[in-house]
């Protein structure tokens, strides 16, 4: 890769170019177990997993699944919150050449039928609680013929194991229920404890699939990028290099949801190939939980979302926990206001690097660097060996002066093989060998790369392009805003009217005619908002990214609902 003005900001540490050790992901597991039988791998709720027992496990339950059919290119799912069953069905899949299809545990019925289908998935991981109550009574519209179930409880220890039901069972809804025996139907650890760990031996490519990570559908038919060994290797081997790790010294908190890339990558992936231990925790806003966590297990590397930093700054009695263990902070998702930086890093002494990335790109491609020059606000440097461009949004094919808006287009050895059975999708997202990424970027002369919105979001008020998320950037830094969200709104003389939801942060208050002036002292006066709406919260995905296109959907109900306007 030729030189780009970025790599003069890289640590000294990082080279433009790495080496990679080409190994898939099973080797990394089996690597960190010989190496370091005995640290703890995985930590939850109390329960302790050593990276020898982890491999065991995994080695167990490949077994099992060879025996139930699954071979190289099997498709299986798995469909868990972050549990130790998650990462040992994950390595056990990948270890026999099938390819994961990871499943968020709140999909309804018809997400199931889709993603399932058009993978083609045959075996499917889930829990006790989301196969009686969402899976059974659609098995004859699935395509699974084996469904492998877990438990919550039957990692933990005794005698939290014993008394783990009876709070499962209090929960709205249930994290715990019976299932009887069927045709099928198969019991997590008790085909694990029935299994002698000999996997059949299967040759695994660096550029076989290992993953068929769904898109979140925000812009059509959700999309399974096919993710290679090669792809998640070399991004887990970019982010060990950045964040200068060391093997064996880590303790990583995986509250992300590892259904989720960014969990995926970072938060199991990462962990396995440094010889860290991972803290699981199976709902990243249980934020009691995620505390005690962080000061239980003394936490290093804090893997997070804006949202998740700003929960805890607001954590009742935090400046008197000792969370200082943390020493890097990588968040992602979103842009994270500068006061919330500036308090978090101050309540740990830890340093944060903002990052950015894609399901398409496994998915890290922009980092801030470790020791250097921090933009606030920006998405920070491409990664070693990840090229990137902003080009115009009409052709895709003109390279925008520094500075100007234009989609950002991506190269690198973490972009996917393409979108599985969507050749079309595939070819025109990849067109002229470059991922068009559908963000609108620029580039300044240091080589900061700032997303000022999506394509699909981008507002053509009056002719104007107005990019959400610099509205939003605007937003957030007034004093009494917590979260905000902009979107356009059809409007008959505008084309679109611009509508900006807030939440005030607690005991805060602000009016909208405020909230509008501080708008127009920071912003274009095309590019202020004409509606203000406060709401308690803001939709949220499983990994806590505020979901525009649902606020979208709220403001077209609300006008289907609305009367006729009356005759001029």
């Amino acid at each position: 890769m030729e030189p780009r003005i970025w790599h003069k900001q890289y640590d000294s540490v990082v080279a433009p170019s790495l080496v990679y050790e080409p190994l898939v992901l099973p080797e990394r597991l089996e690597r960190s177990a010989s190496a370091y039988p005995d640290m703890t791998a995985i930590a939850f709720l109390g329960a302790r997993l050593t990276y020898g027992q982890l491999k065991d496990q995994v080695d167990r339950l490949a077994t099992a699944l060879a025996a139930l059919g699954v071979t190289k290119g099997t498709r299986v799912a798995i469909h868990l919150p972050n549990l130790p069953q998650t990462v040992i069905a994950y390595y056990a899949t990948l270890s026999l050449g099938g390819q994961a299809v990871m499943t968020n545990p709140l999909y309804v019925e018809r997400e199931l039928e889709h993603q399932w289908g058009d993978a083609g998935c045959t075996v499917a991981f889930t829990t006790d609680f989301l196969y009686a109550g969402r899976l059974r009574h659609i098995r004859n519209r699935l395509p699974i013929k084996h469904y492998v179930v877990a438990s919550i409880p039957e990692y933990l220890p005794f005698p939290i194991r014993q008394i783990a039901p009876l709070k499962l069972r209090r929960m709205k809804p249930p994290a715990i229920a019976h299932v009887a025996p069927a045709p099928g139907v198969h019991f997590f650890r008790k085909l694990i404890a029935a299994t002698d760990p000999n996997p059949p031996s299967v040759e695994v490519g660096l550029d076989d699939v290992a993953a068929l990570q769904y898109t979140g559908g925000t812009t059509g038919v959700s999309k399974g990028a096919m993710l290679t060994h090669r792809n998640l290797s070399c991004n887990v081997q970019q982010s060990m290099t950045w964040l200068h790790c060391a093997h064996g010294s880590e303790v990583v908190l995986s509250a992300l949801p590892l259904f989720h890339v960014f969990g995926m990558t970072v938060c199991m992936n990462f962990p396995i190939g440094a010889a860290a231990t991972m803290v699981l925790l199976p709902n990243p806003r249980d934020i009691p939980a995620l505390v005690k966590a962080v000061v239980k297990e003394r936490v290093t590397l804090f893997m997070g979302v804006p949202a998740m930093f700003q929960a805890v700054n607001q954590y009742p009695g935090i400046e008197h926990m000792d969370i200082r263990s943390v020493k890097v902070c990588f968040s992602g998702s979103a842009p994270l206001p500068l006061p919330v930086m500036e308090r978090f890093e101050q309540l740990t002494g830890s340093h944060i690097v903002e990052g950015f990335g894609l399901t398409e790109t496994s998915p890290v491609t922009h980092v801030h660097p470790m020791a250097g020059l921090r933009k606030p606000g920006s998405i920070g440097i491409p990664f070693p060996d990840t090229d990137c461009r902003v080009v115009d949004l009409e052709t895709g094919t003109r390279e925008m002066p520094t500075g100007e808006p234009g989609e950002l287009v991506i190269q690198g050895p973490q972009v996917m093989a393409g979108y599985w059975n969507m050749p079309a999708e595939t070819a025109a997202a990849t067109a002229g060998g470059w991922l068009h990424t559908g963000d609108i970027a620029t580039v300044d002369a240091d080589g900061y790369f700032t997303i000022v919105g999506r394509k699909k979001d981008m507002i053509l008020a009056s002719g104007y392009n107005v990019y959400p998320d610099e509205v939003d950037g605007v937003l957030l830094r007034h004093p009494a805003v917590l979260e905000a969200a902009t979107i356009g709104v059809p409007d008959a003389k505008r084309g679109e009217s611009i509508k900006s939801f807030i939440v005030l942060k607690p005991g805060e208050h602000a009016t909208a005619e405020q909230i509008v002036a501080y708008c127009r002292s920071n912003l274009a006066a095309y590019k202020v908002p004409r509606a203000i709406e406060f709401r308690d919260s803001l939709p949220k995905s499983g990994i806590l990214k505020i979901l525009r296109m649902t606020l979208r959907e709220d403001e077209r109900a609300k006008a289907d609902l609305a009367p006729p306007a009356p005759p001029a």
